[in-house]
């Protein structure tokens, strides 16, 4: 996919259609490219670079208690790819190139990570 953004979405059982709109607003707006200073400081729209988006409601494994991860917070595959959908559409639609994985498909996923940074973004703000 080249430079971008490579992003792995995870959908919980209240999230709604504006919520997969605002995750995608946030996404392609978010301001994490170098300027010519090399501060971040740039957006996806700016950079031109990729959007790349995964489904991965592993993301919502809740492990505060036991051993064994419980993914009840995660949306059934039935109201999750719609809303993934969602964000896939708001942000081509925003000017983005996407590119995404197949849902529901065991996929093997690499990355080269600049920086690293990596951000955590829930549009319900609980953290």
């Amino acid at each position: 996919m080249g430079e971008g953004l490579l992003v792995l979405v995870g959908v919980a059982r209240d999230d709604t259609p504006d919520d997969a709109r605002e995750l995608a607003k946030r996404l392609v707006h978010l301001r994490v490219f170098p300027d010519p200073q090399g501060r971040m400081n740039r957006s996806l729209l700016e950079s031109g670079g990729t959007l790349g988006l995964v489904s991965q409601f592993t993301l919502l494994g809740d492990v505060r208690q036991g051993r064994r991860p419980s993914y009840a917070a995660a949306a059934p595959a039935e109201s999750a790819e719609p809303l993934f959908s969602a964000v896939v559409e708001t942000a081509r639609a925003a000017g983005v190139p996407v590119e995404t994985g197949r849902f529901r498909a065991e996929m093997d996923v690499s990355l080269v990570n600049t920086g690293p940074v990596t951000i955590l973004i829930d549009t319900r703000r609980a953290f």
